[in-house]
Parts: structure tokens; C-alpha cells; sequence
């Protein structure tokens, strides 16, 4: 049985009497406090396994606040292992800290009650009814609105006080420890409500109470800067995360940020054109006149899962772009007039380094090995540091057309090749949708985790294969840590292996002899930089070159040789010989 299943059949044995009205179910709340002179009101669950807020409940009389299926449970007293989706075992979100006995909790209560038929009038101008700013404690201190900013414990300690039309003036009152951004979390007792369930996120206090009005639940920032105080931590038992956001650009990439954080479960609300910059839910209701329920319903049903990945179309079309740039072009970069030079490398172009690792064709053959895993449908994320992305692209381009770099830039190119060229294009478009090319300098195992996450639930795909280009290049703090931080990604790597699925392909440098030769004799020991590979690696591999990798326009066969040097259940020795089709950039076993 699904668990939609699971939680219809919950709410209906422990709400005797309930009626389903198409997908609500509605029964007398047994939350109500039972007084003659006031009938329990009615609670009514959303049932639509179609819809995030499938199991969420409210009560018609606001006796308290609505909540998810677990939340249910635990205002029932209901066992644990009984709630549908609910582990007993797991460890909530807890703070370390003290509170202290002073609160404002009393100081709240005075401001609400002087809150006036003006006051109610600005917030009716937006939609925001009296219900509603009663249940969230709205207050006005003949001045200012105060919006209580109550933590866990049910107890406030910190008030932002804001002026009515000008919301640039405001400041916080209350204990000073608790204006940090760790505690600007508007209606932070819904996290713990909306477990198993569905949970909007927006900047503004205002923009919380008009989703509470129309019945979704919420938690806001004072600003959206203030999600960078987001723990992914505090929202790991939220199954569904919506984020509504000011219609600006650093509202936008501070949801962005804190989605890649969070995960695939997270769906930003993106703005129609149309709208204008600084747009926000209050103005949408303000512009509707009271008629603006469908249109946020609108904005919320068009809005996707997150993906830190650029679309596929747009990566295929952007790489079009370059190459139609490219077209006719000797070289796609500058010429230095070195002959030479210039033919191995098409001229200056990007960042050039000088090293003194010989190209073997390591890189070539790990994006060979990429690709194809993922044209059979196999998601590939290729974190690159040693390339970029267009290089990679080309090559591939180069071996499935069986075209050389120079003839696809060429104008023209003639019937047939032109056609290979055309289908080779669609073909890679296709091979996108699992292939992705990760560039990112400041990359961390967290970020990793999340990519895996993304792409694993963008293709469907439980397996996902990640190349690193190279170990030595990988991102880590402090360049004097480079074997410490080395190790410590061996260690990240292992980890994620075991836990999400993950084989990965990882290219290394080889050490230098004393007399700055490279060893002909592959051996684990040739390693750069680590220790710990032949801890951490179930297979170790050296690829070495039988032709003078140092001259790039050699006349030789470009013939290697991959040789197993460790490995945890394979015997170690010559794996095979592999020779290059260049200028194809494809390699063939022999």
C-alpha cells in the first residue's frame, strides 16, 4: 500500500464520523475545547495525493494550528510506529542552548491587544484577515506592527517591529541574542507541524500571512539574505519545500542558494515576465483585489523542482552557438606564430598552464568512457578541472562523427559530412540529458551529495557514474593541506560510494623520479599526493604512453598501455593496449 493510501485510512480511523467530500474529509475536531455555548468546529484533511498538502488538516474555529499526519499523530498520542511514514528512531532538530527565563511573551499579548480597526484595515488591503493575525500574535505598539518572532519552546524572546507603508523602518526589540540570523525564522513551530508533509518558504512577514489566509503553511525571513540561516538539518523531515520569493534577482539566487542545500525536494516560484522587479504576494493580492487566490494557485502549480544543472537544450544550444562561432576560423584562438604551438593547441585560448605531466590521454579516454555510459541512459556528472567544457564537447563530437576538430568548423564541409555532422549534434543533445559538466572551483562533498541527489531524481536513475579531472585539482581550503585535503576527499568519495550509488572514475597525476623522468615500471607507489589510494581505491590504474607525449604533433602511433597496479577482488597486471584515432579524440582497444 502507498503511502497516500496509508495516511487516507489513518485519518479516517481516528476521525470517527468523518464525511469525504471530494477530497476533503471532514468530522467534528476533537482538538476543540467542549463548551456548551460553542459548537467543536469542523476539522476538515486535504486528501488529494495529487497535491502537496495531501494529509494536511485545519479546523474550521482555528482552535489550533493545522498540520501534517505526524503532527496529528502527536496531538492524538498516537504510537509512533503507527503514523504512517513516521521513524520512531530519528533524531530531531534540537538546539543547543539555554533559554532564559525572561521572555516577551506577556509584553506580546498587550501589543495584540491594542491592535485597532486601522490596523486590521491595512492588513484587509492585501487580504489578511483578523483570524489570522490573531492566531499569529500580530501586535501594534501604537506605532509600529509587531510581528513575534516565537521559537520551539513556544516562547518569544525577539519582536521585529516594523512602521505600517514603510517597511524600511524597523528595528528588533526583546533580548539582543535572539536578532541573530540563526533566530529570524517568522513561525518556526510550523517546521516541526509540516513534518512528512509540505512546507512554504518566503522572504517577509507579510507575504507568510497571505499564504496562511489562503490555507498554506508557512515559515518567512525578515529578508531573503536570512536564508542563508537556513540549516538543511532543521528541514530534512519536510518532504516538500515551495519557496515564494520578492521578484528580484538576489531574492531569487538566495533561493537558489539554499535549494542546492536542500535538495530536489525544493521548488522555487518563478515570476511571469510580466511581472515587474520587486513584486511580491502582497502587491499580487493588492493588483487582484481579493480575487488573487487562483493566481497564486497558478504561480505555485507552474513552479518546478530545482535543478543546479543548466537545461539540457540550453547547454546543446549554447555549444551550437560556439561552434557556429568557430566556423571558418584557422584557430579558435589567437595565433602566437609558433607553428607548432598553434596547431597542437588552436592557438591561445582560455587559461594555459605549462606542466610537466605527459599527455597520455588520461583525460581523452575518461571522457570517452563518460559518454558512452551515458548515451546508455546512465546519468554522468564530469567535474572538470583541467579542460572545460567545450573542449569536451568537441572531442566527443570529434570521435562519434569520426570528423576532425578543423573540418567541423570548416564552411564547407560537403554533403555527407555535413549530415554525419548534423545527426552526430542531435545525438549529443540526446547524450545531455545524462551527461553533465561541472566546472565549479569552490566545489565541497556536500555539493556533491546534492548534485548526485538532483541528477539521480532528474533521470530516474538509482546508479550515477562521477569522473574527477583530476584528484590534484580538486578544490580544498588551504594549499599548504593539499595531501590532508586530498585524503580527506578519498575519504568523502568512500562515503558516497557506499551510501548513494556512486562508482567513480578518478584521474591522478604520477610522481616525478629524481631525475624528473616518470617510472617505466607501473607501480602504486607512482601516485602524487596521497597515501591513501591504495587504501581507498577497489581498482588502481596506470595508463602509460609508448610514443613521446611531449611532442604534440608526433608521427607516431599513439599507442598505451593500462596496467592494473592494486585492486580489492581483480589481479593486478596489462589490461589492455588502447591506441588513439587522432585527430578523433576516440580511443580503440586492441
Amino acid at each position: 500500500m502507498n503511502l497516500n493510501k496509508q495516511i487516507k485510512q489513518f485519518y479516517q480511523k481516528h476521525l470517527p464520523g468523518g464525511k469525504i467530500e471530494g477530497h476533503l474529509l471532514k468530522a467534528p475536531c476533537p482538538f476543540c475545547p467542549r463548551e456548551e455555548k460553542r459548537k467543536p468546529g469542523v476539522i476538515a484533511v486535504y486528501l488529494n495525493p495529487d497535491s502537496f498538502l495531501m494529509g494536511y488538516f485545519r479546523c474550521s474555529n482555528r482552535c489550533l494550528a493545522g498540520g501534517f499526519h505526524i503532527y496529528f499523530g502527536r496531538l492524538r498520542r498516537i504510537a509512533p510506529q503507527d503514523i504512517p511514514g513516521c521513524d520512531p528512531d530519528r533524531d530531531p532538530f534540537v538546539r543547543d542552548m539555554v533559554y532564559p527565563s525572561k521572555n516577551l511573551n506577556t509584553e506580546i499579548i498587550r501589543f495584540k491587544n491594542i491592535m485597532n480597526a486601522d490596523i486590521y484595515a491595512h492588513f484587509a488591503r492585501f487580504g489578511v484577515s483578523k483570524p489570522v493575525l490573531n492566531e499569529m500574535n500580530i501586535g501594534f505598539n501604537r506605532r509600529y506592527l509587531v510581528y513575534p518572532y516565537f521559537l520551539e519552546n513556544r516562547n518569544c524572546y525577539a519582536a521585529r517591529c516594523v512602521l505600517p507603508k514603510r517597511e524600511t523602518d524597523a528595528f528588533w526589540h526583546g533580548d539582543e541574542k535572539f536578532f541573530t540570523e540563526e533566530f529570524r525564522i517568522f513561525n518556526v513551530q510550523e517546521i516541526e507541524r509540516c513534518e512528512g508533509g509540505a512546507l512554504f518558504i518566503t522572504d517577509g512577514e507579510d507575504n507568510m500571512l497571505l499564504l496562511r489566509e489562503l490555507g498554506y503553511p508557512g515559515i518567512a525571513v525578515p529578508h531573503a539574505t536570512d536564508f542563508e540561516a537556513l540549516h538543511a538539518e532543521r528541514l530534512a523531515f519536510i518532504n516538500h519545500i515551495i519557496m515564494i520569493t520578492n521578484n528580484t534577482p538576489e531574492a531569487q539566487m538566495s533561493a537558489r542558494s539554499l535549494a542546492v542545500r536542500l535538495g530536489f525536494k525544493t521548488r522555487i516560484v518563478k515570476w511571469p515576465y510580466h511581472y515587474k522587479r520587486g513584486y511580491h504576494l502582497r502587491q499580487l493580492a493588492i493588483d487582484k483585489g481579493g480575487k488573487h487566490r487562483a493566481a497564486v494557485a497558478s504561480l505555485i502549480k507552474s513552479s518546478k523542482s530545482y535543478s543546479p544543472f543548466t537545461a539540457p537544450h540550453k547547454e546543446h544550444s549554447h555549444f551550437r552557438e560556439m561552434l557556429d562561432r568557430d566556423m571558418g576560423k584557422e584557430f579558435r584562438g589567437m595565433v602566437t606564430g609558433f607553428e607548432k604551438f598553434d596547431i597542437a593547441n588552436g592557438g591561445i585560448r582560455g587559461i594555459n598552464i605549462m606542466g610537466g605531466q605527459p599527455k597520455s590521454g588520461k583525460s581523452c579516454i575518461f571522457m570517452q568512457i563518460a559518454t558512452e555510459v551515458a548515451r546508455k541512459k546512465t546519468p554522468v556528472i564530469y567535474y572538470d578541472f583541467e579542460n572545460g567544457r567545450q573542449k569536451i564537447y568537441t572531442r566527443t563530437i570529434c570521435r562519434v562523427s569520426r570528423l576532425s576538430e578543423t573540418e567541423i568548423r570548416a564552411i564547407d564541409l560537403g554533403k555527407n559530412k555535413k549530415d554525419k555532422l548534423r545527426h552526430t549534434l542531435a545525438e549529443l543533445k540526446d547524450i545531455l540529458v545524462y551527461f553533465r559538466v561541472v566546472t565549479d572551483r569552490k566545489l565541497t562533498p556536500e555539493t556533491m551529495r546534492k548534485h548526485i541527489d538532483f541528477i539521480q531524481h532528474e533521470t530516474r536513475q538509482d546508479a550515477v557514474l562521477v569522473v574527477l579531472d583530476s584528484l590534484q585539482k580538486i578544490p580544498f581550503k588551504n594549499l599548504s593541506e593539499r595531501r590532508t585535503g586530498i585524503d580527506s576527499w578519498l575519504r568523502n568519495m568512500e562515503a558516497i560510494r557506499d551510501e548513494q550509488n556512486a562508482a567513480f572514475l578518478v584521474i591522478s597525476e604520477l610522481t616525478r623520479s629524481l631525475e624528473g623522468r616518470y617510472d617505466e615500471r607501473p607501480d602504486i607507489g607512482s601516485f602524487k599526493g596521497s597515501g591513501d589510494i591504495e587504501y581507498s581505491a577497489d581498482n588502481a590504474m596506470i595508463f602509460m604512453p609508448h610514443w613521446n607525449a611531449f611532442n604534440p604533433i608526433t608521427t607516431e602511433e599513439r599507442q598505451s598501455t593500462l596496467w592494473m597496479v592494486a585492486s580489492r577482488e581483480n589481479s593486478p597486471g596489462k589490461i589492455a593496449d588502447y591506441r588513439l584515432d587522432y585527430p578523433y579524440w576516440g580511443f580503440s582497444e586492441l
